[in-house]
């Protein structure tokens, strides 16, 4: 992939923005909304590291109340598995979808590979383009990257997007925790084989043919496995999934945190066939985080944007543009975190 470097930065001039959008016409707006939006890759180096994000939409969409969408992917996806709601979004809206540290086409450094990590190089992203804010989107692992990097970021976040979101339940798929034990690394070599991966492909496109919808995960993960063909990737993906699963379950929990989001919309979505991550793991915490709103897609499994990425797109531009800006900054949250802030000498 040629390299190029981000030409812009965006959210810093938000006025001229905003009386760029003035000027345009209903007719001419409708046009853009209807003229096809490209994902296009893009690379740039953090720390020393390849880091390749995608972009759709353009930065003239971004003003105060309505930041750039950023999406995030889950366990051994990349930003390319996004591209259908991105391509969607895009048409009014500017999006962002990195690939994390060790996923998809950036690199694969040996290091540290937890979520406050992964939280710390979006930030680092959004710094390098100018981004202040904007509406973080996580699916499944991406959704643990998400609700972290709003813990450590609160400033930095307008809304935030869960997808099949990972860390607010124990529940997770055999497949899952199977991959935690050791010695899994040799399998999982043999199954990023080049034939095994064609196979897989192949056996999802008969399904789809026959109106299958298993044939879009069976791609799904063929499409997943696919960046995990050399050592290094492999390496940085059980890293990843050992930092947050073991052979028990999900070893991380936002639960205990849920109360932090009280000044921040929240959307939370799942697929109604979801069997990696249950959905009652969504009901959950649209219980607890009581202004959210819960969206089940029948049609999707737990990749929703690849099985209906059509509703996905829908249920996010209805959130955007029905919520305000959420606030939330570290002093607001000592009431929050600590309600009987007493101390009592100890030593």
């Amino acid at each position: 992939m040629q390299e190029r470097r981000a030409r812009c930065r965006y959210g810093r001039d938000v006025a001229a923005g905003d009386q760029t959008s003035q000027r345009v016409g209903g007719a001419e707006r409708a046009r853009a909304q209807r003229t096809p939006v490209r994902m296009e890759a893009w690379q740039l180096e953090l720390h020393g590291h390849r880091v390749i994000y995608r972009s759709a939409g353009s930065p003239e969409n971004v003003s105060a109340k309505r930041g750039p969408i950023v999406l995030i992917h889950g366990m051994v996806n990349s930003s390319r598995h996004w591209r259908a709601v991105a391509e969607d979004l895009g048409r009014d809206h500017y999006v962002i979808a990195p690939d994390l540290i060790g996923h998809g086409d950036s690199a694969t450094p040996r290091g540290d590979y937890s979520l406050g990590a992964h939280a710390a190089y979006i930030r680092d992203l959004l710094a390098v383009l100018g981004v202040d804010q904007a509406t973080i989107v996580g699916h499944s692992l991406g959704g643990g990257v998400a609700m972290q990097f709003f813990y450590q970021f609160p400033a930095r976040v307008q809304r935030l997007a869960l997808v099949s979101s990972g860390g607010l339940g124990h529940e997770v798929s055999p497949l899952l925790r199977s991959a935690t034990l050791p010695g899994i690394d040799p399998l999982l070599a043999v199954a990023t084989n080049e034939h095994v991966l064609a196979a897989l492909w192949r056996a999802g496109e008969r399904l789809q043919e026959r109106g299958v919808q298993k044939g879009v995960y069976l791609q799904a993960i063929a499409r997943a496995l696919l960046p995990l063909r050399g050592a290094g990737a492999r390496a940085a993906f059980l890293h990843t999934l050992r930092s947050v699963i073991d052979v028990r379950g999900q070893r991380v929990a936002a639960t205990d945190r849920l109360h932090l989001l009280a000044g921040m919309p929240t959307l939370i979505v799942w697929g109604r066939r979801d069997r990696t991550i249950p959905p009652e793991h969504g009901r959950r915490m649209h219980e607890a985080v009581p202004h959210s709103h819960f969206v089940e897609l029948a049609r999707a499994a737990h990749f929703p944007h690849l099985e209906d990425p059509a509703g996905l797109a829908a249920a996010l531009r209805s959130f955007v543009a029905e919520s305000d800006p959420g606030s939330s900054r570290d002093s607001d949250w000592a009431g929050l975190i600590s309600p009987h802030p007493a101390r009592r000498r100890v030593g």
